[in-house]
């Protein structure tokens, strides 16, 4: 049986084409999923446009944010059954034996393959997930939602776990793209006062990003991090996909601030870090998420807590991905969402 995929085939700019595959197999420590709904990330745009920083298996399916129903269940796979509703983390594939595995932290071994870059992602309609990635979806959760787990979980990572804001803390997030919008609804969500910062082209993500409870600022924020008492901003996150902003946070930060960069990047850096030091600045950078960042972000998405819907630009079939991929590299939606069946 074949399935029509969005594949990733060489590293040239725009080698993205719908192709025939076969359905997957799985192991014994495997589920096969049928896919109900996939985001599209940045990182499959960078991957299609060739500005990425990572190595890629070429030919990979792209999508590592989806969610779907269990089809098929290895026969070591216990605790999950055939019509399950479930979100799968990223990891694909980990060494259990590295030492960042051993405590945790699977998401940092440095021999860990990605779902769409390192093997096979979920943009076609079955899709091999190792049982330990999975999590369960509740039915009140629609997977046009839950699908986007995933980047409410790097999200989470960088601002909850890596930054530890406190109520009343002051934010700028620089860069109103999917995951900076997210970063800035989990500020709030700690109690923040929070400003997005953005380009006059990217006015409409910032009104979006205004129902989250935000200060949307088009171009320089400097007024608002001095606002309280001059000296700059409690933390700046840092989400945009250039390595230049990160010269914008060391001016927004306040001394003995914080930094978390969460944004790609390649570009290398042309200023001094010099102020790092001088103000005596955190700079933290935040990488992917783990096993009890998704049992939380799963929490905040089905309580209503976390609020996904405003960033969802529309929903496509696999058949027009190159509409969505355009939609979402032009700005004009925050979020594309695919739906493979």
């Amino acid at each position: 049986m074949k399935s029509a995929a969005v594949v990733n085939y060489a590293p040239e700019k725009g080698s993205v084409e719908i192709r025939e595959i076969d359905k997957p197999s799985i192991g014994d420590e495997d589920v096969l999923l049928e896919v109900a709904n996939v985001g599209v990330c940045g990182s499959d745009l960078h991957q299609w446009t060739n500005d990425h920083s990572w190595p890629v298996n070429y030919p990979v399916v792209l999508g590592h944010e989806f969610g779907g129903v269990i089809v098929e269940a290895g026969k070591q796979v216990n605790g999950w059954k055939e019509g399950d509703r479930v979100v799968s983390e990223t990891a694909a594939v980990i060494d259990l034996n590295n030492p960042m595995s051993k405590r945790g932290l699977y998401n940092l071994d440095p021999t860990r393959k990605g779902f769409g870059y390192g093997v096979n992602g979920a943009m076609t309609r079955y899709v091999r997930v190792p049982a330990r990635c999975l999590h369960k979806v509740p039915d009140s959760l629609p997977f046009e939602q839950a699908c986007l787990t995933e980047p409410c979980c790097v999200a989470f990572s960088a601002v909850v776990e890596n930054t530890r804001l406190k109520p009343g803390d002051r934010v700028v997030v620089l860069g109103p793209g999917t995951i900076g919008i997210l970063c800035a609804a989990m500020a709030r969500l700690c109690g923040a006062e929070v400003a997005i910062v953005g380009l006059e082209a990217d006015r409409h993500r910032l009104e979006i990003a205004k129902q989250y409870g935000c200060e949307a600022i088009i171009g320089d924020a400097t007024a608002w991090a001095n606002e309280r008492d001059g000296l700059g901003a409690d933390c700046v996150i840092d989400a945009a996909g250039a390595s230049i902003t990160l010269k914008i946070a060391l001016q927004l930060v306040r001394p003995n601030g914080k930094i978390s960069k969460v944004g790609w990047g390649p570009q290398p850096l042309g200023f001094s870090l010099d102020p790092l030091v001088q103000k005596n600045i955190t700079l933290q950078g935040s990488f992917s998420h783990n096993w009890p960042m998704w049992e939380r972000v799963l929490t905040l998405l089905s309580t209503g807590q976390l609020d996904v819907k405003p960033i969802i630009g529309g929903i496509w079939p696999i058949s027009e991905w190159h509409t969505a991929f355009e939609k979402m590299h032009r700005g004009e939606v925050i979020k594309s969402v695919l739906k493979p069946a």
